[in-house]
């Protein structure tokens, strides 16, 4: 099945209208205490506007300690819950199914913002993180659940565990970073115990139509591409989650390790028989065929991150006109405000370098 516009069946809860998920993006516009801003309820609710069949916060961290970035969302307090509730109901409103990114920063938590050393499965001398005790661990573990648990109270319609991009989960998996002489280290085993275990608690702890996901990296951040690849085969053999979500940076991209060079990084997840877990890859689809693509190339969705800043309407400017692509950038702060960034999402972009144009310098006369 190709067709970006095809309704996409999950195991739990409803279908997405088509094949379009918005990628959980840090945006650093909610409040200090992690509650839900109005610019981030307006951001996320104008993807939902814009037809996409799944619209996915920002990741939310389950513990204080685990917070990533200034104006992140939050879901570990009921404290969370007014505002959860106001946007699971908006974004369903929208026609488009309601995913909370649920996540944990552990040695990439910045000091200055959490007020103590951050965490990590191991010390880790380089960040300052102290590691945690088992203890720490099994809490973590409860944490992520009860967070999900919260996720569905506030009406979403599921979770996504974040064990990508050198955060907490993913640090686990490291065999550099997690040197654990516990039930949490040592084997590969040992390492993605603590997914596995997030996972099934999660199924035991929510209900029948709650959806799951899983967010991977397979490459970078001490990780090997062999490992993950064996980590996703389990999860998809299990059948428990109903997606598993791979950030790539490029859908086209080669591994970085030679010795799997010569095919795309893609393919290695894309040919695992998945059985009715659905498929998705993130990574530079900036225009509708490159989404068509990874389609034909065995994606069963895609998911659309620095586009879907550009465009709200991203999926139904694929549908207008199939060949569709994204401005071209930088873009000025204007497109951005129209885009329903709030300013410190705007301000967030500026630091990513060719993002933002720049004010012309006044030249010296």
């Amino acid at each position: 099945m190709t067709d970006l516009f095809a309704p996409l069946s999950l195991q739990h809860g409803p279908a997405m209208k088509n094949r379009f998920m918005l990628a959980p993006l840090t945006n650093t516009q909610s409040h200090p205490d992690g509650t839900l801003s109005d610019d981030e309820f307006a951001w996320l609710t104008y993807r939902a506007e814009g037809g996409f069949g799944l619209t996915m916060t920002c990741a939310a961290h389950v513990q204080a300690i685990g917070q990533g970035f200034p104006g992140q969302l939050g879901v570990f307090g009921d404290q969370h819950l007014p505002g959860l509730t106001r946007l699971a109901a908006a974004i369903k409103a929208k026609g488009s199914v309601a995913a909370l990114q649920l996540h944990h920063a552990g040695n990439r938590s910045p000091k200055e913002l959490i007020g103590e050393a951050p965490v990590c499965p191991s010390d880790d001398p380089e960040t300052g993180a102290r590691a945690l005790t088992l203890a720490e661990v099994e809490q973590l573990r409860d944490d992520f659940i009860a967070a999900a648990v919260r996720s569905e109270k506030a009406g979403f319609d599921g979770v996504e565990i974040h064990g990508a991009h050198g955060y907490v989960l993913c640090q686990f998996l490291s065999p550099t970073l997690n040197r654990r002489e516990d039930r949490y280290g040592g084997s590969l085993e040992n390492r993605a115990r603590l997914i596995f275990e997030i996972i099934h608690g999660i199924r035991e702890r929510c209900g029948p139509n709650f959806q799951l996901g899983l967010r991977l990296s397979p490459e970078r951040f001490g990780l090997e591409l062999a490992e993950i690849v064996e980590v996703a085969r389990q999860v998809l053999s299990q059948g428990k989650i109903d997606y598993l979500d791979m950030s790539l940076w490029d859908v086209a991209k080669e591994p970085v390790e030679e010795a799997f060079q010569g095919r795309t990084l893609m393919s290695y997840f894309t040919e695992l028989d998945r059985g009715q877990v659905r498929l998705g890859v993130a990574g530079k689809i900036m225009t509708g065929a490159t989404a068509r693509q990874c389609l034909e190339n065995g994606a069963d969705y895609v998911l659309i991150g620095r586009a879907a800043i550009l465009h709200h309407d991203f999926p139904q400017k694929v549908a207008a006109d199939p060949d569709f692509a994204s401005i071209a950038l930088p873009v000025t702060r204007q497109h951005l405000r129209n885009e329903r960034l709030g300013p410190a999402f705007v301000e967030y972009m500026n630091n990513w370098k060719g993002f933002v144009a720049q004010p012309e310098t006044a030249k010296t006369p």
